[in-house]
C-alpha cells in the first residue's frame, strides 16, 4: 500500500468532508483546536473507533496487508512495553484505552513509512524495519505514531464532521491509499486537486505543533518502555541525510513527518542529556534477523535473492551480529528460490554459531529455530518442522509457534495421515489463543483448517465464520455462521449445543453491525428497510 503516507490519508478525509458538505459550510466549520484542547465532541472517542475499524476492513482485504507472524511478532515485543508505558504515564485514558484497538500491523511495501490511523492502529511498512539499524531506532518510530493516536490528533485535526458517512469517509481515505500505490504521486493527487478538498487541506494536516508534541511524548514513553532514547536521535540522524539525497519516493515518512531543525536539535538534546543511553550501540542479534527478514520478504526479486544468499558466507572478521544476519538473510533466500539444501545448510550453521555464543542469547536461537522449522516446511518435511519447534522452550505458546505448529500438524496429516494428537492440540491452543486475541483473523483461518481437519464442523465453521469478520467481510462471516446453524438444526455436526448457541448469538451480533454500518453508510439516517433480519432458525 506504498507510500500509504498520513498527509495521503488526510488529503482523503478532506475530500470526504467536503463531498459530505457544502464547500462554504466546510470552510467555515473545520478548524484546528489549540495544542492541549480536548478533541472535538463532534468527533468523538467512538467516532474515531468506528472510522478505524471501518478503514481496517478494506485494508485487510489488500494484498499489502501482510501477515508474517515472525516479523508481527517481533512488532508487537516492540509495541506492547510502549502501549504499557503509556498507560502508566496516564497518555491512555480511560474512554481510548477501552475502545481503541492499540494494534500495529506490517505493509509489504519496500519503501520507509509508518503511519497512525483512527482508533489506534499503526501501520509500518516493512521498509522501515529494514532501515532501522536498532529495536531503539524502530521503537522511537512507534512510540512516535503511538502519541499521534494518545493525544488524539487524528480527531484534533478533523472536527465537525458529524454531518459525513463515517463509512463513506473511511471508504474514500482508502480508495486514495489505494491510488497512491503508484510511484507517481500525481495519481493521488490528482483525486484531491479536482475536488473541493484543497480548499481545506491545510487545516487537516498534523501541524508543526503536533508533531513536536508526539516528539515529546514518544520520547517519554520511549524511556519508560525500557528503551535508549538515544534512538530517536539517531533515526531522525538518519533521515536527515535521506532528506539530503533524492530519495525517488523511498522515504515517504519525510514528506508525511517533515523534519526541521527544531525538532532534530531537541531530539539530539534529549539524547544528549537525557542519560538514558548513547547512539551507537550494537542491536541485539533478535532485531538484526528480523531486519534482514524484513528485506528478503520486502524485495522477492530473484537477482536480489541470489545476491543475499551469496552473501551469507559473511565477511571475515566481522561480528557475530553481522555474520547472523548474513547467514539468516541468505537461509531465507536460499529457501524462497526452492534452494532447500543450502537453506539447511546456512540455518543450521547459524543455530550453531548462536548457542556457542557467549553469552548465549536465547531470543536469538528462538528466532533461528523457528527459521528452520519455516524452512522444513518449505521443504516438505513437516516431521522435521515439528521438531524445531519441539526445541523452542523461550516463548514456546507465542502466536509464531503456535501458526507454525498448527501448519506442520495439518502437512503431516496430509502427508502421512496420522497426526490426529498433535492437531487436536493445536486447534486447542488456538482455541485459547483467539479467546484472548478475538480479532485475530490469522488465528481463527488456522482454526477452522484444525478444526475441519479433526472432524470438529461446527468448530471449523464457526472458526471460518469470525476469520471473515476480522477481514471485515460480514456477509461472507453471516453466510458461514447461517451454514453453521442449518447443520446444527440437522444434527449433522453432532450435538456441540455450546458451539451452536455461540453461533446463534454472533450471528444476531453481526446482522446488528450490518445493518449499523447501512446506517452509517448513510449518514446516520435510518430507513425503512433496516428493519430486524429474521431471527435465526
Amino acid at each position: 500500500m506504498s507510500p500509504f503516507s498520513r498527509n495521503v490519508w488526510t488529503r482523503l478525509l478532506a475530500l470526504g468532508l467536503a463531498a459530505a458538505m457544502p464547500a462554504q459550510q466546510a470552510l467555515a466549520q473545520v478548524r484546528l483546536p489549540a495544542l492541549g484542547e480536548s478533541a472535538s465532541e463532534d468527533f468523538s472517542v467512538g467516532t474515531e473507533k468506528r472510522m478505524g475499524e471501518q478503514i481496517m476492513r478494506e485494508i485487510r482485504r489488500d494484498p499489502e496487508y501482510y501477515d508474517d507472524p515472525v516479523l508481527l511478532e517481533y512488532l508487537q515485543s516492540l509495541w506492547q512495553p510502549l502501549v504499557a508505558a503509556a498507560r502508566q504515564r496516564g497518555d491512555i485514558e480511560g474512554d481510548t484505552d477501552l475502545q481503541f484497538a492499540w494494534e500495529p500491523f506490517l505493509v509489504r511495501d519496500r519503501t520507509f513509512n509508518a503511519f497512525a490511523l483512527p482508533g489506534g492502529y499503526v501501520g509500518v511498512h516493512l521498509g522501515a524495519i529494514a532501515l532501522a539499524a536498532s529495536s531503539d531506532e524502530l521503537a522511537s518510530v512507534l512510540a512516535h505514531e503511538l502519541s499521534h493516536v494518545t493525544q488524539r490528533h487524528i480527531a484534533r485535526s478533523v472536527v465537525n464532521s458529524q454531518r459525513a458517512s463515517m463509512v463513506g469517509l473511511a471508504a474514500l481515505i482508502v480508495g486514495i491509499l489505494a491510488a497512491s500505490r503508484s510511484s507517481n504521486a500525481d495519481v493521488a493527487n490528482a483525486a484531491i486537486m479536482g475536488s473541493q478538498a484543497a480548499a481545506i487541506q491545510g487545516q487537516l494536516n498534523f501541524s508543526r505543533d503536533m508533531e513536536r508534541e508526539a516528539d515529546r511524548m514518544g520520547y517519554g514513553v520511549l524511556g519508560s518502555a525500557g528503551f535508549s532514547t538515544a534512538g530517536m536521535a539517531s533515526m531522525f540522524d538518519k533521515l536527515d541525510t535521506a532528506n539530503r539525497l533524492n530519495d525517488s519516493g523511498a522515504f515517504p515518512y519525510l514528506r508525511s513527518h517533515p523534519l526541521t531543525v527544531e525538532r532534530m536539535s531537541e531530539a539530539r538534546s534529549r539524547a544528549l542529556f537525557g542519560g538514558s543511553g548513547a547512539a551507537g550501540v550494537a542491536p541485539p542479534l533478535r532485531h538484526a534477523m528480523m531486519q534482514m527478514r524484513a528485506k528478503v520478504l520486502m524485495d522477492t526479486d530473484p537477482q536480489t535473492l541470489r545476491r543475499l544468499q551469496e552473501q551469507a558466507a559473511g565477511i571475515p572478521g566481522a561480528s557475530l551480529r553481522d555474520r547472523l544476519a548474513a547467514m539468516y538473510a541468505g537461509a531465507l533466500a536460499a529457501s524462497l528460490q526452492r534452494d532447500h539444501a543450502a537453506a539447511e545448510r546456512i540455518a543450521a550453521g547459524a543455530l550453531t554459531l548462536a548457542e556457542g555464543a557467549t553469552p548465549r542469547d536465547p531470543q536469538a536461537e528462538r528466532t533461528l529455530q523457528l527459521l528452520q522449522a519455516q524452512l522444513r516446511m518449505n521443504r516438505g518435511d513437516a516431521t522435521a518442522a515439528m521438531r524445531s519447534l519441539d526445541a523452542i522452550t523461550l516463548d514456546a505458546h507465542g502466536r509464531a509457534p503456535l501458526l507454525l505448529r498448527a501448519q506442520a500438524a495439518l502437512d503431516v496429516q496430509r502427508q502421512a495421515g496420522n497426526a490426529g494428537g498433535a492437531l487436536r492440540e493445536s486447534t486447542e491452543a488456538l482455541q485459547t489463543w483467539v479467546a484472548d486475541h478475538p480479532h485475530d483473523a490469522g488465528a481463527w483461518g488456522m482454526l477452522g483448517s484444525t478444526a475441519e481437519a479433526i472432524g470438529l464442523r461446527l468448530r471449523a465453521l464457526r472458526a471460518s465464520a469470525e476469520a471473515r469478520a476480522a477481514i471485515g467481510d460480514l456477509n461472507g462471516a453471516i453466510d458461514r455462521l447461517r451454514a453453521g446453524q442449518s447443520a446444527a438444526a440437522r444434527g449433522t455436526v453432532g450435538q456441540d449445543f455450546i458451539e451452536a448457541s455461540v453461533i446463534d448469538a454472533r450471528l444476531r451480533d453481526l446482522q446488528s453491525q450490518r445493518r449499523q454500518l447501512a446506517i452509517d453508510a448513510r449518514g446516520g439516517r435510518a430507513s425503512p428497510g433496516d428493519r430486524q433480519e429474521p431471527p435465526p432458525q
